[in-house]
């Protein structure tokens, strides 16, 4: 079984296939699919998707593009949500300073927030960073020692995956993978162990050769995990098993 760690099944790319889509997975052995909030408008779709789709889960965050949507209340709302027994982690939160929508100031200060609340209610987080790594790891060096975390979508150094394992959190590997120039990320599946690797899609983004460039899908993940395999020497049923095993220990589903 593959676990889909990070989705957003949520977004209007699939509102003309949403249904048919997700009644393909288990045929196509995706197993449980995690839904990643993003933004205030995606918590009441995601609520939906879990009550509708016995495999679907979901988390609750705000990402850091949508920070400054934030304010006490809604802190509120997040806190209720967190509480239904399907919402299994706090996320998508960080920091973006690509597309530097929000200050950084903001970035931080809702980041850090959502970083306390996922520890008042004992729940892991799903870390977004890009163009962010020295604020993003020195955040969770300092405000999430013990947690568990992935950081979704990886695309730092190898040397600093390899503290953040030391760290105890997980490296969340996608389409990615396996594109030619990913020599970077490629470094990184080396450098860690299969042990601290959850499979994601990050859909409808980042589809996998040969798709790349359309609408991504769980459905796909089985060429992420041949990559792995062939770049740890293992089979791609290892790294299906392993990753399977790493996701509920991640999500607290050991039990499903």
């Amino acid at each position: 079984m593959i676990i889909d760690t990070h989705a957003h099944y949520d977004d209007e790319q699939f509102d003309t296939d949403r249904d048919e889509l997700l009644s393909r997975m288990h045929d196509g052995g995706i197993g449980l699919i995690v839904n990643a909030g993003s933004t205030l408008e995606s918590w009441t779709k995601i609520r939906k998707l879990t009550e509708d789709y016995p495999f679907v889960y979901g988390a609750i965050g705000i990402h850091p593009d949508e920070a400054g949507s934030l304010d006490e209340e809604c802190m509120a709302r997040m806190e209720r949500l967190l509480d239904l027994e399907k919402i299994v982690a706090v996320g998508e939160i960080g920091l973006d300073y690509y597309w530097d929508k929000e200050s950084h100031d903001i970035q931080k200060k809702w980041f850090i927030r959502q970083i306390e609340l996922a520890r008042k209610k004992e729940m892991p987080l799903i870390i977004h960073s890009r163009e962010a790594a020295s604020d993003t790891f020195e955040i969770m060096k300092k405000y999430a020692q013990g947690m568990k975390a992935v950081i979704h979508c990886y695309s730092y150094s190898p040397e600093m995956a390899v503290e953040y394992v030391k760290m105890g959190y997980y490296i969340g590997v996608g389409g990615v993978i396996t594109f030619k120039n990913a020599k970077k990320l490629k470094a990184v599946v080396e450098a860690v162990p299969l042990t601290s690797i959850v499979l994601e899609t990050d859909c409808p983004y980042l589809a996998p050769e040969p798709y790349r460039g359309k609408r991504n899908c769980s459905l796909y993940l089985p060429y992420v995990a041949g990559k792995i395999a062939e770049l740890k020497g293992v089979s791609a049923e290892e790294v299906a098993r392993r990753t399977e095993e790493n996701s509920r220990i991640l999500y607290n589903l050991q039990s499903l």
